[in-house]
């Protein structure tokens, strides 16, 4: 049995990882609440966002703070122009699955293409900087992770919840007919939406690029607890994402220093499972 210190940093460092699980998943949960599109590619343009961030502080030396005030406008852009081809072709809810899965293909093949295969990693003279408080250690760079998808998820739920685009985005996919029939101009908010989740994607990838090791194939790596996370936490629910981000990550990490690490994906699909086995229609 692990000491309580070892179980306490467990938790803080669960707690932290649960964040930028939360972060990751608050553009998916978007999408797939709001567009009815289940956007794997959004995994995919996180990490090429963390390799951008990386090839920017490596070949230009430049801060990865500044790197992702570059991101997020191209990022955007990304995100309007995936969704006018999404419109062109009449992608729906099902075939989004097997579209974007295709792009997440062909960008692991692009970032493989030009950064290889191999394991890269982002070093910064802050990445092993942690703060002490008691007998616990707190990574700076997690924990502005953490606060970040906090300040994210915080203000894209207060933006839905109280201006008139967001109440129009909601008002949209509970009944899309008779939003545009009050008004609503479901075409201009389903482009700013899909900009805003593919922005949420470039900075979700920054903090990977300064958090974890970088390689093609680790897109695939963070597909099935970021979809449990987004499951759990109710499609189109920024604060439930990140809430279950961190339940799933402080779960996670407990298992791994009380049975082993191998217990670590058995956490968020164990979770998922009960949930959906007690609530079906939970989605």
């Amino acid at each position: 049995m692990p000491s309580f210190t070892l179980l306490g940093q467990s938790l803080v460092s669960g707690v932290l990882v649960g964040g930028l699980y939360g972060l990751v998943a608050l553009g998916l949960s978007l999408s797939w609440g709001l567009l009815r599109l289940v956007n794997l590619a959004h995994f995919a343009f996180a990490f090429l966002g963390a390799y951008l961030v990386y090839q920017m502080g490596t070949s230009w030396h430049l801060s990865p703070w500044w790197a992702v005030l570059l991101i997020v406008p191209l990022f955007f852009a990304l995100g309007v122009v995936q969704h006018a081809i999404f419109l062109y072709f009449r992608v729906v809810e099902l075939t989004s699955l097997l579209v974007t899965f295709g792009i997440s293909v062909i960008i692991e093949s692009a970032l493989q293409w030009i950064w290889t295969a191999d394991f890269r990693r982002f070093e910064t003279p802050y990445a092993s900087v942690s703060l002490k408080i008691g007998a616990m250690y707190v990574p700076v760079v997690e924990l502005i992770g953490c606060i970040a998808a906090a300040g994210l998820a915080w203000a894209t739920w207060a933006w839905l919840r109280w201006t008139y685009v967001g109440k129009a985005l909601r008002a949209t996919a509970e009944d899309p007919e008779i939003a545009v029939a009050f008004g609503v101009n479901q075409r201009f908010l389903s482009f700013l939406l899909s900009g805003v989740c593919a922005a949420y994607a470039g900075i979700a990838g920054a903090f990977i690029a300064l958090i974890s090791t970088l390689a093609p194939s680790q897109i695939w790596a963070w597909l099935g607890v970021v979809f449990a996370v987004v499951i759990i936490g109710r499609l189109g629910n920024p604060l439930g994402a990140l809430i279950a981000g961190m339940l799933i990550g402080a779960a996670e990490s407990v298992a791994m220093a009380t049975f082993s690490p191998a217990w670590a994906p058995v956490v968020s699909f164990s979770a998922l499972i009960v949930l959906l086995l007690w609530q079906p229609d939970w989605l």
